[in-house]
């Protein structure tokens, strides 16, 4: 056995070294290797710092100067879960910025410059739970199923698809305020939502309308139907909403139903207290049952009127029916007494 020679110790630990600080944390910021935390807040940066240790599970880097995110920017660090950009100059994001980072599970782009975010960009995220975009300049048209929060205060929305929303089956809170919401004709289907959302427990903030000037600063929650009458009778879309809602409603009960016997986790947190049901919503299933009453009813005279009448139809031919047998009879009756009172007096005489 031969003794490694010093050239060859000395040449492995450099590559020791070399590994190791490939690995190092990056001197913009500072890293505590037991929590797996790196906090690089505040520190003037222009780009993602590199050499992050690959099991980086938390990394902050609000308050910099970051413009924007190029493609697999977080490639070091694939199991990281919480991911913190806000209060950057971001302004644009590759649809790949995020690819690889399947364990993420809160992600904050608040207080950034951004006018749109690509489809593609959560699309491989299936953990995805809690995304803030509030204080940005985005029209939102964006889906992703699995969230539970979602921010979106202080943007450029003056609309919201119902349907965007309704494919957020597990949302809990939603942030809306500081957007020029305009309330017209095509915020109804928002208004109906945001009834059944608060309904099934949900959390959301204010929806303050800024169109037009005679909805300036009401809560769009608390705006009667009645103020929306010019899109009843010009347009079918209330009509269509109304129904569409109704029926949501019912196939939620119906769900609801036939889950008892498999609780969710969330069912098991419910508050025993029955939730306040919004007034607007217990008309409109009130006059639907009041509707369906008077129906009923109708249905139900008019059968009784139609039985009656062709009952009354029955009787009256058959009573024709006899009286005319009857004068008949009567008739042949009288006719065979004349006969028998001419034939008296005739055979009288012969006697």
């Amino acid at each position: 056995y031969r003794a490694p020679t010093i050239p060859v110790i000395l040449g492995c630990a450099a590559l020791l070294s070399l590994l190791s600080l490939s690995h190092a944390c990056p001197k913009e910021c500072s890293c505590n290797s037991n929590t797996k935390v790196v906090d690089c807040r505040g520190r003037g940066l222009y780009d993602i710092p590199r050499r992050l240790h690959p099991d980086t599970q938390e990394l902050y880097l609000q308050d910099n100067r970051i413009r924007g995110l190029g493609s697999m920017a977080f490639r070091e660090i694939p199991l990281v879960r919480i991911l913190d950009l806000s209060n950057n100059s971001i302004t644009s994001i590759s649809p790949t910025a995020l690819l690889g980072l399947r364990t993420l599970q809160r992600l904050s782009l608040a207080y950034n410059s951004l006018r749109e975010l690509d489809k593609r960009m959560l699309g491989p995220i299936r953990s995805l739970s809690h995304l803030d975009l509030s204080h940005n300049r985005l029209s939102l048209d964006y889906k992703k199923s699995t969230l539970f929060h979602l921010g979106l205060a202080h943007n450029k929305l003056t609309r919201l698809d119902r349907s965007l929303l309704e494919a957020l089956t597990h949302l809990d809170s939603l942030t809306l305020r500081g957007n020029p919401w305009r309330c017209d004709c095509q915020l109804i289907g928002l208004k109906l939502w945001l009834e059944t959302y608060l309904f099934k427990g949900g959390v959301v903030d204010e929806v303050l309308c800024s169109q037009p000037e005679e909805m300036r600063d009401r809560d769009l929650q608390k705006v009667p139907y009645q103020l929306f009458h010019v899109c009843m009778t010009t347009s079918y879309h209330y009509l269509f909403a109304n129904l569409h809602h109704l029926e949501s409603e019912r196939l939620l009960r119906g769900h609801t139903h036939g889950n008892h016997a498999h609780p969710s986790s969330h069912a098991l947190h419910c508050e025993t207290k029955q939730k306040h049901r919004p007034v607007n919503l217990r008309h409109a299933i009130a006059t639907v049952i009041i509707t369906g009453v008077v129906c009923g009813i109708v249905c139900l005279m008019m059968l009784a009127a139609a039985v009656y009448g062709c009952a009354y139809a029955a009787i009256m031919a058959k009573y024709q029916r006899e009286l005319k047998k009857n004068e008949e009879l009567a008739a042949a009756q009288g006719a065979d007494h004349a006969t028998a009172d001419e034939k008296e007096p005739l055979e009288n005489a012969i006697a």
